[in-house]
């Protein structure tokens, strides 16, 4: 009797392990939970390699993980196809940046339209950055080339510091475009507050990966770190439309 109950309690055990085993979003939860409890997990699914699992994090970034949950990666998944290589990684957070990038209001930005744009980019900026200050010069080229620029705020020094306090500055003027040429011609703007979002959309920054400015946002979500000269940079910014 006493045997039948050790091997029963052994079954139940093996079971619960099998159970848990085929479980990956539970393992790897649990795994992450333990890392990070307050990672932003949206979703976890198969990846296209077999035996791999994608994690989605909020704002699009993609880490992988074993089924079990043992082992994880962070880096970029490439598939090999017709004597090319694809970064599916890149493709997958690109999906996720475009939509994070497409629920910020134009209105919380400072825009500098075309008449007839023909497609836009997003870009973070730092008034306090020298290839920000460089791309800003360029932005009517690339208006005259059909790019709408929408500005967002990423002061790189973090809030509280005078880039912080320039953006804020640039944000609470009457004319932000004014504004915001003034301070990337290292004008001294006259401080000013009013209710605004750069902090909000620092910290939407850091959670789609932006590292340093001017980091620029396609339409179609793939993020260019740094700055590229307009024609360039137009180039790509109309083949991603």
């Amino acid at each position: 009797m006493r045997v039948s109950r050790l091997l029963a309690g052994a079954v139940l055990g093996l079971a619960a392990a099998v159970a848990q085993a085929a479980d990956p979003d539970q393992a790897i939860r649990s795994t992450l939970g333990k890392l990070q409890p307050d990672l932003p997990i949206e979703a976890i699914a198969e990846s296209p390699m077999s035996g791999l699992f994608q994690v989605h994090l909020k704002g699009g970034r993609l880490l992988y993980a074993s089924a079990d949950g043992q082992y994880l990666l962070q880096g970029n998944l490439y598939q090999f196809k017709d004597g090319n290589a694809v970064n599916l990684t890149e493709k997958a957070e690109s999906v996720g940046i475009a939509k994070v990038v497409a629920d910020i209001p134009v209105s919380e930005m400072v825009v500098f339209a075309p008449k007839q744009p023909k497609t836009h980019i997003t870009v973070f900026t730092d008034t306090d950055c020298g290839y920000c200050q460089k791309l800003h010069s360029e932005v009517p080229e690339l208006n005259r080339l059909g790019i709408e620029v929408r500005y967002v705020a990423f002061p790189r020094q973090g809030v509280g510091s005078h880039g912080y306090n320039g953006l804020v500055s640039v944000w609470c003027a009457k004319d932000r475009q004014a504004a915001m040429t003034k301070a990337k011609s290292r004008e001294e703007l006259p401080p000013a507050t009013c209710a605004n979002p750069v902090a909000k959309q620092f910290e939407l920054g850091q959670m789609i990966g932006v590292q340093g400015t001017p980091a620029i946002v396609l339409a179609n979500g793939q993020m260019i770190p740094g700055y590229q000269p307009a024609p360039q940079l137009a180039k790509v910014a109309l083949s991603a439309n």
